[in-house]
This record gives structure tokens, C-alpha cells and sequence, in this order.
């Protein structure tokens, strides 16, 4: 009789979570790119590096790092997801605004935005449908939320809220590419994600 075998080999998943996370990064430098605003967590990352003068990139790992600090009171479990989300995207975002200057004309930069908020759809199906760990955020996200805070719904937006203020009042760049990122990052993973994530497969006996 035929059996359900999970897809669990790391050769499967691992260049699947890789390439995700890849696609991310490059979608945040496109972003920066274009200069007509970042996502929430984008903008309070640029913020800070404003203000210190550490790539943006860079300020995306330390971020992301002090975030999953906070797991521990909240008692979440990494994955191998989880700390290649701290890394890679942090590291593609410097490496990619090496190479990419922000284009002279409006159509270019509206370009870059373009392409920076539609990678976030394919990048975030193939990461989150790996399913090796949640990034810190929605790591945060989910403790949160289980601990009675609020629904996973209200914690999320008031996460969102919360980096956007304090990014703003940093200095950062909240503009079009902020509302586009906003109101499609729903509609895109949610097309994407469905068709990228790894399920069971027949195993036949």
C-alpha cells in the first residue's frame, strides 16, 4: 500500500530555505534601491543605520539577532530557518547594494520598486515553505500571541507599527514603496506560498 513519507531530507530543504531567504534580501536592497520607501522592519533598519553608520545590511542581523533574544522569556524554538534568516538576508542586502545605485529616472526607481516587493512572494514561499523554523519576527509573533497578548493578527500589526514609529523617528524612508509593500505582501506570499511549500509525498510499498 502506498504511505506518507514527509519530505524531510535537508537536500530538499535546505537549497529551497537558501534560496528563499536570497530572494528576501535582494527584494529589501532592490527596496533601498529604489528609494521610495521600505517595509516597516526596513525602515526602522535604515534608521538605525542612519544614525551609526553601520550598512544597513549589517543593522539587519543585529536586529534580527536581538530579536531572537526575546524568544527565550517567550520559551520558542529556532530551527535552522530561523538563525539563516538572521544571516543571509542581512548579508545579500550589503553585498546587493554593493552593485545596485539608485537609477536616475523616476520609471527606474519605480522599476527596482517593483521587483523589490514581487521577490518577497517567491522568496518568502520558498523560506517558509521549507519549513526548517520561522524567522525571528514571526517567532516573536507567535510567543506573543500564545501567551495571551493579543490575536496573531493584532500582535503582528502592532509589531509592524511599532518598528515603522521608531524607524521613522529615526529617519527612515517611509514613502510608496511602504504602502505597495503593505498592501501586496498578503496577496503575494499567499499566491506563492501554497505552490512553494514542501508537503508529504506517496511513498509506494
Amino acid at each position: 500500500m502506498a504511505l506518507l513519507r514527509p519530505v524531510t531530507e535537508p537536500r530538499e530543504r535546505v537549497p529551497r530555505l537558501v534560496a528563499g531567504l536570497l530572494l528576501c534580501g535582494l527584494g529589501i536592497a532592490f527596496m533601498v534601491a529604489a528609494d521610495l520607501g521600505l517595509a516597516p522592519w526596513s525602515v526602522l533598519d535604515q534608521g538605525i543605520s542612519e544614525h551609526t553608520g553601520i550598512p544597513i545590511g549589517t543593522v539587519s542581523i543585529i536586529v534580527g539577532a536581538l530579536v531572537l533574544a526575546a524568544w527565550i522569556p517567550l520559551r520558542e524554538r529556532p530551527g535552522l530557518g530561523t538563525v539563516l534568516n538572521v544571516l543571509l538576508i542581512g548579508t545579500t542586502i550589503d553585498l546587493a547594494l554593493l552593485v545596485l545605485d539608485t537609477p536616475a529616472s523616476l520609471a527606474g526607481r519605480l522599476g527596482y520598486l517593483a521587483i523589490g516587493v514581487f521577490l518577497w512572494g517567491p522568496g518568502t514561499g520558498l523560506y517558509i515553505g521549507a519549513g526548517l523554523g520561522p524567522g525571528p519576527r514571526d517567532g516573536l509573533m507567535t510567543g506573543l500571541a500564545a501567551r495571551g497578548v493579543g490575536s496573531i493578527r493584532l500582535v503582528r500589526t502592532g509589531i509592524e507599527l511599532t518598528a515603522l514609529a521608531v524607524g521613522l523617528a529615526l529617519g527612515g524612508s517611509v514613502g510608496l514603496g511602504t504602502l505597495a509593500f503593505a498592501f501586496t505582501i498578503g496577496p503575494n506570499v499567499q499566491l506563492f506560498l501554497p505552490r512553494l511549500t514542501l508537503r508529504p509525498v506517496l511513498d509506494g510499498a
